[in-house]
């Protein structure tokens, strides 16, 4: 059984362009182009079946679409009598069509009669509509909107059955449960209510930015009473704008664990999702995934409770058209849709134009991890005409009218300054010379290619080829504009660029920002210079709210992982300096080991230094006793000399003493 891969939220501006497969047989292609136009193609020749232009296309574009379920047949009012052109329809014909839009009404649209069946519009949505999902036995239809709510329609009488409050932001995404019992929802949070009494029965965590596709992977068991009690097999899949992981959560009946159990990996956002159910816990789930960037990714896994490691495709398909001339090398093909058939062993693929679509069926080959598949589809995207053109009008030009070329409206190409030699050829002519000479008129005409490279116009600037990028979604072009470093370019870009391309600038800043960490440093620089720059104009802008929403969530996630990086970066510090200071102390000990050893060998010197300086000391202090007695006893004789020299004893004569008498 395949799962209808429409119900994407907000598909122009978040996912891709709505589009879906008929459910069971897949016998129809619906697309609501980006002009307004719905067109139904036949999958099995490629043939356009309908085309349909609603009253108000320009003001009310179509955001998303879904086919009602082949069992389903609204009822027309009373019975009347058949004609013979409908008596070959049958009761299982694919008969509505529910198609959403931006004003917030619903559109029912009959295949078989090629017309509008009714509008849903009294009592239901006031902003944009962002998904629609049709209930499987009862024929009502659910439909989200920016406006917060959630509406169940009762398609018969095309009036509001209920009407509640999704979410406090705005409900992107809606799915319904195989059983019919219960509804996902997805704003900030995924939420799973019991429709009987529209209350809320599991919270989720969701995703940072807005969920784009909600798909139930697993079917109930019949058997169970209650709903979703002691079911642990209930699994579901998610995924969102600008995000590369696609999540899967397990219903169970404890409310304890609230973040997913496995993810997918592809290699950009996905813009398409259509997977086969897995009756039984044994049978694999098959996943296909389009991504933007044109490629898709089948996986096929078996859901059996966590799995840590994001997982990969099984196998890529890739469709190229085939070099022509001297470039070889094919050129890629973007692939819009992807859906299985009832055999879950084929694929059918549309690729090409949105206009033109080609539409292919595909074997699949598990064994080879990657297809790439030459197709040239060249004749089929040329238009076709089928009456002659006879009748050609040229128009008449006023020499007064002003010649614009691309870039800035009210660019021009800067006139050509008037040479010397051109004047004297034109009063040459005023004065009835002589016939001029071809050599001199092509000098006078001055050709050259440098001069002529020099005069072009200017549209190799940075606000016009921002503008330019925008307008076209040129990749290449945009990076040259948005990869510049300088500040002062930056501003003068942001300060000459017109003011309808500032919105379209927020939502390429704000996809850019999900990318590579430097890539996003750079997206900072412009979105502050643009929010600087323009808030005068971004202030009068009504739905300012709806259209930065996303960029706001953005913020906020970053911010709220910042809080959270810096605390488990002060907690690293706290860690890495709690092990140096315990290797400090673990060096300082060994230290203090080795001072202590070192303290005794020391001691163990200075006792030997010690005695030998005490053996000195005694030599020494024999010696020095020895010196004393010896001047005792010259002092004693010193003494005995000075006492007598005091008595007046002397040892002179006496007869010395009679003569000086």
């Amino acid at each position: 059984m395949a799962a209808g891969g429409g119900g994407f939220g907000d598909p122009l501006s978040r996912a891709g362009i709505p589009c879906a497969f008929s459910p069971h047989s897949q016998a129809y292609f619906a697309l609501a182009s980006t002009d307004g136009h719905l067109r139904v193609w036949e999958t099995g020749s490629n043939r356009l079946h309908q085309e349909y232009v609603p009253s108000a296309h320009l003001t009310g574009t179509c955001t998303c679409l879904a086919w009602a379920p082949a069992r389903v047949q609204a009822k027309e009012g009373p019975q009347r009598k058949k004609r013979k052109s409908e008596a070959t329809e049958t009761s299982n014909q694919i008969d509505l069509l529910a198609l959403g839009t931006a004003v917030g009404s619903i559109l029912l649209y009959s295949t078989v009669k090629g017309e509008l069946h009714s509008k849903l519009i009294s009592g239901g949505h006031e902003n944009r509509v962002n998904c629609i999902q049709w209930h499987q036995d009862n024929g009502c239809l659910y439909s989200c909107s920016d406006d917060k709510h959630i509406v169940e329609w009762n398609t018969q009488t095309c009036k509001v059955k209920c009407k509640w409050k999704g979410d406090n932001s705005s409900v992107s995404s809606l799915c319904i449960s195989p059983d019919g019992k219960m509804l996902l929802s997805a704003g900030r949070t995924i939420k799973l209510w019991v429709l009987e009494t529209k209350e809320v029965y599991r919270h989720f965590t969701g995703h940072a930015t807005p969920v784009s596709s909600l798909m139930f992977t697993t079917i109930r068991p019949p058997n169970e009473s209650q709903p979703f009690d002691g079911i642990t097999g209930l699994y579901f899949l998610s995924g969102a704008v600008h995000d590369r992981l696609l999540n899967v959560w397990q219903v169970r009946s404890e409310n304890k664990e609230k973040n997913a159990v496995m993810s997918f990996t592809v290699t950009d956002e996905p813009v398409y999702i259509d997977l086969a159910l897995s009756e039984n816990k044994d049978e694999p789930v098959k996943l296909a995934v389009v991504c933007r960037d044109g490629q898709v990714h089948l996986f096929e896994h078996i859901l059996n409770g966590f799995c840590k490691k994001p997982l990969t495709s099984n196998c890529t398909i890739q469709i190229a058209a085939p070099g022509k001339g001297k470039k070889l090398t094919p050129k890629p093909i973007p692939v819009l849709a992807a859906g299985f058939c009832s055999d879950k062993m084929s694929l059918l693929l549309v690729y090409g134009n949105w206009f033109q679509p080609s539409i292919e069926r595909v074997a699949l080959n598990s064994k080879e991890p990657h297809m790439c598949l030459i197709r040239d589809i060249s004749n089929s995207w040329a238009p076709k005409v089928e009456t002659a053109i006879t009748k050609v009008r040229t128009p008449v030009m006023n020499s007064e009218a002003k010649v614009l070329v691309p870039g800035i409206p009210g660019h021009r190409a800067p006139s050509k300054p008037v040479t010397p030699q051109t004047e004297d050829l034109e009063t040459k002519r005023k004065l009835g010379g002589n016939e001029v000479s071809i050599e001199e008129r092509l000098g006078a005409m001055d050709i050259d290619s440098k001069k002529e490279k020099n005069n072009l116009p200017q549209t190799n600037s940075f606000p016009v080829l921002l503008t330019q990028g925008l307008e076209s979604n040129d990749f290449e072009m945009l990076n040259k504009v948005l990869q510049t470093k300088n500040t002062n370019l930056i501003k003068k870009t942001v300060l000459r660029m017109p003011l309808h391309a500032v919105i379209p600038l927020l939502q390429e800043l704000t996809k850019r920002l999900q990318g590579h960490p430097n890539s996003a440093a750079l997206m900072v620089q412009w979105l502050k210079c643009v929010l600087m720059v323009h808030a005068s104009y971004l202030s009068t802008l009504p739905d300012l709210v709806s259209q930065l929403r996303t960029l706001y969530q953005l913020m906020d996630s970053r911010v709220r992982t910042f809080q959270k990086l810096s605390h488990l970066h002060g907690k690293l510090i706290l860690l890495i300096t709690q092990v140096k200071s315990s290797e400090e102390e673990s060096d300082d000990e060994i230290a203090d080991k080795d001072s202590d050893d070192n303290w005794d060998e020391d001691e163990e010197e200075q006792g030997s230094e010690k005695d030998e300086d005490a053996d000195e000391e005694d030599n020494e202090d024999e010696d020095e006793d020895a010196e004393e007695k010896e001047e005792e006893e010259n002092g004693e004789d010193r003494d005995g000399t000075s006492d007598k020299e005091l008595n007046g004893d002397s040892d002179l004569d006496p007869g010395n003493e009679s003569e000086e008498e």
